[in-house]
């Protein structure tokens, strides 16, 4: 399962990360440590360090430097309004993908089940 579940993390992490932040404001290290202990045990840290500087980029997250009491400021990412509305849709796309998946996957069941009668 590692290969398939490492390339639909890169299509779903994004979401993935705003819905972290939108939880509570945090640094890059604690997102990476919030995704771990929910089981994104595979997710690198440099992977989670590179998608805060695209979103905040494209302007999703509000960032500030807080002082840390070892080496350099931190910087905190909290979601924005257009981050609210990138996560809302990432939601919306979530929901209707994974109900035609599971269909999808209901049916095949079926058929599995009526073959094997």
């Amino acid at each position: 399962m590692g290969s398939q579940m490492t390339e639909m993390l890169k299509g779903t992490l994004e979401g993935i990360v705003l819905a972290t932040v939108a939880a509570r404001p945090a640094y890059g290290y604690e997102i990476t440590a919030r995704l771990r202990e929910q089981g994104f045990a595979d997710i690198v840290e440099g992977t989670v360090y590179a998608l805060l500087v695209r979103v905040e980029q494209r302007g999703f997250v509000d960032v500030v430097k807080v002082p840390s009491e070892k080496g350099p400021p931190r910087k905190v990412y909290s979601l924005n309004a257009s981050g609210r509305e990138q996560l809302g849709e990432f939601w919306r796309t979530w929901s209707f993908l994974s109900e035609r998946i599971e269909q999808l996957h209901h049916e095949q069941m079926n058929q599995t089940d009526e073959g094997e009668k």
